[in-house]
This record gives structure tokens, C-alpha cells and sequence, in this order.
């Protein structure tokens, strides 16, 4: 058998396909080697070709997105949305493969990868043949990638129907593997693409809301109502006091800008205080180093929980705006309540005085700042009863 080389004639390397042949086809990483893959028998052909062990399964090229409906059930929405963000691209997605993937594609398996190759040739030759490709690099087993149509011809001259040549492929590294099959989703393989921006696409793609508001407002009441609808809370002062418990680096960056505030790796506070509190500048970088350590940790959760199949979370700072926090969110709710109300219940939650009460509340921001500066309000001027079905609907629509 002569080996084809075809440069534009696509249809003839579509009808080869078709036909149960082997064609090498180029993509942004390196070239594959490309049978029908709901064909058994092409299939096989490959195994035997590059000389691969009939344990290790095979992914399918498709067109695109849409095709994941045909190939595989249970199809989680973190699928669609990195196929948003990366596909045509280096990026292949395991997903739960249906009855039309033949058995020794999965290798015996219950899983299929998807790949949807960046290079306009490979593309086109996916819509005219209208199947999916079974398509591992064109190489023998345990031999270098390919990058070229030569080096293709180099190890399979004679061996397959056709290369199509598309030229050099620019990485020269194999697709990123990951696997959304189950949770936690996972990094099969790592490629051409960072793991960290797998994750950061997921977290890109949940729907943030942020919620502020003074002490003593009912946020709590609020964000437990998020949380039912399956939102992950992130109260910042939390993390930063678990921060300041587990981060050396946090301690250690304290203490540089301001000796003698941390002692036996403990935080001294009441030393910090009396450092910031009567020096804007001094607090000014405080905040700095402080909101750079929450906003990472922060990050990290939100990737964990998108990797845990999490569509939604809410950031809970009383400084979410000025901090910046609020870049990370899609919509900013800010919950407020009438003064003596919130003076109330700071008397009663934490058995302080009155008049500590009205000086902390007073020093804080006043309701008309928060229906300024967020998008929705939700106000705690009733029952409790009447507030917690309040923050049941607006739970419900915020996170839609």
C-alpha cells in the first residue's frame, strides 16, 4: 500500500475514513493517527499499527461541543463550559461513554476522552467524514511525537492510507487529559495546557455572589440561605483567621513590615492594632498584604470546589468592595437594617455594652453607602421570619 499525502482534498481523505482507513492528521500538538472510531475494525487497525498495548483506551476526535450528546451520557455542565473556553485546543475531556463507542476504544472501560483538535484541516476532515475519529498520536508506541507529515511518513510510510499535511504543529506537546467522569474531577495527563487554568475556567464559569453589609445586618441568615441552594460560603474573616493560624508566609510578611508583631509565630494583636488603627497608611498596608493572602486562598477554594462539581459559591466580606474581593463576583448583594435593630443583636450575640454596640455600628458604613455601591439590596427591617423567606427568593434568583 502507498501512503497518500493530501493537502486539500479533503473529501478524499473523508471517504478513506469512512471506508475503515487510517489517515494521520495534523493538530496545534502533534499529528494523530485517525480511523473511524465507531469502527471496530479501524480500530483495531490502529492498535496494531502503532504497536499499542489493547489496555490503554483511545479518546475520539470530534467537531466540537455538540457532538458530546452523541458519544457519551451524564454529561456534567463543567464539560461544556471548558469546551467553551478551550476548545478547538489542547484539551481532552473524559466524560461517561454511551453504547455507540465500541468496547475496545474504552479498552474495556465506561469512559470515552474528547478532543477537539485546533487546526483548520483536521476540522474540516471531522465535518465531511461526520464521525468521530479514534486518533492517538502518530507514532509507534513508546517513539517520539510526530510534528510533521515526514516524520508521520517516517514511521508509517506504507503502513496507512494517507497523511494529510498540514504542516509544522506548533506545541509539539500532547493534550492536557482531564477527567470530569466523576467527582472530584481530576488532571489525567498533564499537557500543553497548565492544570491551573483547567480549574481557574471552572471557577470563571460559577456564579460568585458577593455579600456585605454592616455587623449585626443578618447576612448570616442570608448566606445559610445560599447555602441550601447548594452555594459554597466563604466567610473572608474566617479565612483569615485560619490564615493567620496555618500561613508562616502571611506571619512572616506581617512582621517585615511590622516588627514586633509577631512573637513565637503567634500574631500579637493588640500590638498590630495599636500600630494601625491611628495611622491610615500603616493600615492601608496591612490590608494590602492581608487581601492578597485571602483573595489567593480564596482562589484555591473556589477551584476545589469547582473540582468537586460546585456551580455556585458566595464571598462573604464586610470590605468586599474596597477590598476588591468584588471583582471575583458576578452580582453584590448587600443586606442592611435599621440601626437600634442591628445595635440589638450585637447585645445579645456577643454581651457587650450599649454604647460599645453604637460605637462599632457607627463606625462602620451606613446603609445608604451599600445601596449605592451593590447590585441588589436585601433589608432585615421585619421578622425573622419574614426576613428568612426574603433571603429564600433572593437566594434563588441571585444564583440564577
Amino acid at each position: 500500500m502507498k501512503t497518500q499525502i493530501i493537502t486539500t482534498d479533503f473529501s478524499a481523505a473523508a471517504a478513506l475514513i469512512r471506508a475503515g482507513e487510517l489517515v494521520a492528521v495534523p493538530t496545534e500538538t502533534v499529528y494523530g493517527l485517525a480511523g473511524n472510531g465507531l469502527d471496530v475494525n479501524a480500530v483495531e487497525q490502529i492498535y496494531e499499527v502503532k504497536g499499542r498495548p489493547s489496555v490503554k483506551p483511545l479518546s475520539l476526535m470530534v467537531p466540537g461541543p455538540e457532538a458530546m450528546d452523541a458519544v457519551c451520557v451524564d454529561v456534567p455542565q463543567a464539560a461544556y463550559a471548558l469546551a467553551e473556553a478551550f476548545w478547538p485546543g489542547p484539551l481532552t475531556i473524559v466524560l461517561p461513554a454511551a453504547a455507540a463507542v465500541p468496547e475496545i476504544v474504552r479498552a474495556g472501560g465506561t469512559t470515552v476522552g474528547l478532543r477537539c483538535p485546533d487546526h483548520p484541516a483536521t476540522l474540516e476532515l471531522l465535518r465531511q467524514a461526520k464521525v468521530p475519529f479514534a486518533a492517538p498520536s502518530a507514532n509507534p508506541s513508546g517513539a517520539p511525537s510526530p510534528r510533521t507529515a515526514e516524520d508521520v511518513l517516517h514511521y508509517f510510510d506504507g503502513k496507512i492510507a494517507a497523511v494529510v499535511d498540514g504542516g509544522p504543529c506548533g506545541i509539539g506537546t500532547e493534550s492536557t487529559i482531564v477527567d470530569l467522569s466523576r467527582t472530584p474531577y481530576r488532571i489525567l495527563r498533564p499537557g500543553a495546557l497548565p492544570e491551573e487554568e483547567v480549574w481557574d475556567a471552572l471557577v470563571q464559569r460559577m456564579r460568585i455572589v458577593g455579600v456585605t453589609g454592616g455587623t449585626g445586618c443578618g447576612k448570616t441568615t442570608f448566606l445559610s440561605a445560599l447555602e441550601r441552594q447548594g452555594a459554597l460560603v466563604l466567610d473572608c474573616d474566617e479565612v483569615y483567621h485560619q490564615l493567620l493560624e496555618s500561613s508562616d508566609a502571611l506571619l512572616s510578611e506581617i512582621e517585615a513590615r511590622f516588627p514586633g508583631t509577631v512573637a513565637d509565630g503567634a500574631l500579637q494583636r493588640k500590638v498590630l492594632g495599636e500600630i494601625v488603627f491611628h495611622d491610615p497608611a500603616a493600615l492601608a498596608d496591612l490590608n494590602a498584604i492581608t487581601h492578597r493572602y485571602i483573595t489567593r486562598e480564596l482562589c484555591r477554594r473556589l477551584r476545589d470546589h469547582a473540582r468537586a462539581g460546585g456551580a455556585s459559591a458566595a464571598i462573604d466580606a464586610i470590605a468586599l468592595i474596597e477590598s476588591g474581593l468584588a471583582e471575583l463576583c458576578d452580582v453584590i448583594v448587600g443586606v442592611t437594617a435599621p440601626r437600634e435593630a442591628r445595635i440589638e443583636r450585637l447585645i445579645l450575640r456577643e454581651g457587650v455594652t450599649r454604647a460599645y454596640a453604637e460605637s462599632r455600628i457607627d463606625a462602620q458604613k451606613p446603609n445608604s453607602w451599600f445601596r449605592e455601591h451593590c447590585d441588589r439590596i436585601i433589608e432585615n427591617n421585619n421578622t425573622l421570619e419574614a426576613f428568612e423567606k426574603q433571603s429564600e427568593i433572593v437566594s434563588m434568583e441571585v444564583l440564577q
